[in-house]
């Protein structure tokens, strides 16, 4: 808890005048029984009028100022709040910026939604209430017991006996349900998790008619969800009946004790009335205590989840300072040496034992069936993963020894996936080069083939994309993303079967187009079509993610059977 309320450091004012004001309110609610009783006792049975006149106005001028207090308290509270959740998302989205491919592979991408929205909330809210009454209610809890001895001494036993009953009521609950919230966010991160899937497939879903199937998951995980609220829910209501119990055993034990005094001429009925509107205090700020009790429970569940973020060490480190490079041309741009890969929790390594060598300028195709390791391979250039055995070279320095904006500064990457984000074409392609101007963005789009339907788009270059390109066909999505990874003009460009939803034509011309790129970049295409790479200086043949066959296309037509097999499949005329 304290790496999270760290956050509330910038607002220590708030934090001090919030619940400053707020025992203001409460100091003039507990003088409110003291004129009342001042009334019944001095005024309607002394028949002053002008004392009962005096005490209203006491009344309302306290009203006035209880009411001024408690705004003045609301507004610090929420601005300490809100200030809080503010710094919190922010240094949240940061650390989930530096995990890796990974760390996001474990945690999963449902649970940082979560925890960046729901969980934040939570211990919003919660330090918005800590702020209004964690402090009042045992001002009024207790003072209103002191100020009930200062009435009747022999009265006021029964505060002390109920209180500490109460006490253990509400921290018995609370000890309770803390863990059971936890649970419950955890069975929400599984049901947004579901939720997403849906979204993100639901053309695949209705296309393979499985809609009563996800349904039938989503009931499942949304009962899950039901089930563990529930129980969380019977033990959070049982505070306010319990809590109107005790308190209404010990009004009724008051008052009986009260008209025993009474009777002896030991207590006025004014007095009686103040020990009963003291007892009520007691009971109203229970009730909120008590409510404030299960939405701190919520949030210190949550800021369980969120510190177990905060503290998650990134599974990959870079260095400080970069390792420097002689980058002529005799010297390779990309050496893999003895490589290996196993995901996280993975069983079985992805790739094996992994070496090759590509020249600066050099074109290198990646070929082989789905799951043999092509994306893999290219994923440990730009170090989106760590090697588990062996060496990745990047222009004579291991990658490990590069800073993250030095080493991908040098690569440009087009994604299996074409992801695009809401802006416009201008916009989407600067994630590149912030520094491109319109002529180096225009060039990157006639490189990528993209030029003629972005000038044919209401506005062109200022045509807003929505989230994910979902206004923009699978081909005019990969197209800008090539031409993204184009537009910083990178030493090392990848592909990463980027030309999937292009027909042949529009991919022949986009080879061509990087292979005439004046600043001759070393291109890695990833591809399951033997046309993509046919004309690549040499190729890279992957099956279960071994190197079966390395050469040129010529050479691997006579020493490969899984290269031949894959061409022949394409080219079935061909000739050998």
């Amino acid at each position: 808890m304290k790496r999270i309320l760290k956050y509330l450091g910038n607002y220590k004012k708030e934090s001090f005048l919030a619940p400053l004001f707020k025992l203001l309110e409460a100091s003039f609610e507990l003088i409110v029984p003291l004129i009342i009783a001042s009334i019944i006792d001095n005024g309607i049975k002394g028949g002053d009028k002008a004392l009962i006149f005096r005490c209203f106005a006491y009344l309302a001028a306290l009203a006035v100022i209880g009411i001024i207090c408690a705004v003045v308290a609301q507004y610090y509270a929420a601005k300490a709040a809100v200030g809080f959740s503010t710094e919190l998302k922010s240094s949240l989205f940061g650390k989930i910026q530096s995990l890796s491919f990974s760390d996001f592979d474990t945690l999963g991408n449902s649970t940082m939604i979560t925890r960046m929205t729901s969980d934040v909330g939570l211990i919003q809210n919660a330090i918005n209430l800590v702020l209004r009454l964690f402090l009042r209610a045992p001002v009024i809890v207790f003072g209103a017991m002191i100020m009930a001895f200062t009435v009747d001494a022999s009265a006021a036993i029964t505060f002390v006996v109920v209180i500490p009953l109460l006490s253990v009521v509400v921290f018995g609950i609370m000890f309770l349900t803390v863990p059971l919230y936890k649970k419950v966010q955890e069975r929400l991160d599984k049901l947004l998790g579901i939720t997403r899937e849906n979204l993100n497939g639901a053309r695949v879903i209705r296309a393979f008619c499985q809609e009563e199937r996800e349904v039938d998951r989503f009931n499942t995980s949304n009962n899950e969800l039901s089930v563990m609220q529930r129980v969380v829910g019977r033990f959070s209501a049982l505070t306010n009946p319990v809590t109107f119990l005790l308190i209404n055993s010990a009004i009724i034990a008051l008052i009986y004790i009260g008209a025993l005094r009474v009777e002896s001429e030991y207590l006025t009925q004014g007095q009686v009335i103040a020990l009963y509107n003291y007892m009520s205090q007691i009971l109203v700020e229970l009730i909120k205590l008590a409510n404030l009790i299960v939405t701190v429970t919520k949030g210190i569940a949550s800021a369980k989840r969120i510190d177990a973020v905060m503290t998650l060490v990134p599974s990959m480190s870079f260095p400080t300072k970069s390792a420097s490079a002689d980058e002529n041309t005799s010297l390779p741009a990309v050496i893999f040496d003895n490589v290996s890969l196993t995901y996280k929790n993975a069983g079985d390594a992805s790739i094996s034992n992994i070496s090759f060598t590509a020249r600066q300028g050099e074109t290198i195709g990646i070929i082989g069936g789905t799951g043999s390791g092509k994306s893999s391979v290219v994923n440990l250039i730009p170090r989106f993963y760590d090697a588990t055995e062996g060496k990745v070279t990047v222009f004579g320095n291991d990658v490990k020894d590069y800073t993250a904006e030095d080493l991908r500064s040098k690569i440009g990457v087009v994604p299996q996936h074409a992801k695009l984000f809401k802006g416009t074409i201008r916009d989407n392609l600067k994630m590149g080069n912030s520094q491109a101007s319109d002529d180096e963005i225009t060039e990157a789009l006639r490189n990528a083939q993209a030029l003629d339907f972005v000038m044919s788009k209401p506005g062109g270059l200022d045509f807003m994309i929505e989230p994910g390109g979902r206004n923009l066909s699978g081909g005019q999505r990969q197209r800008l993303t090539v031409a993204r990874a184009l537009v910083r003009e990178p030493k090392i460009l990848i592909l990463d079967d980027s030309s999937s939803a292009l027909d042949y034509s529009t991919d022949a011309e986009l080879r061509k187009a990087i292979a005439s790129l004046d600043y001759n970049p070393t291109t890695f295409i990833v591809s399951q079509r033997a046309s993509s790479v046919l004309h690549a200086d040499r190729i890279i043949v992957l099956e279960d993610g071994e190197c079966v066959g390395y050469g040129t296309p010529a050479e691997l037509l006579k020493t490969c059977e899984i290269y031949r097999e894959i061409y022949f499949c394409q080219f079935p005329d061909a000739k050998v």
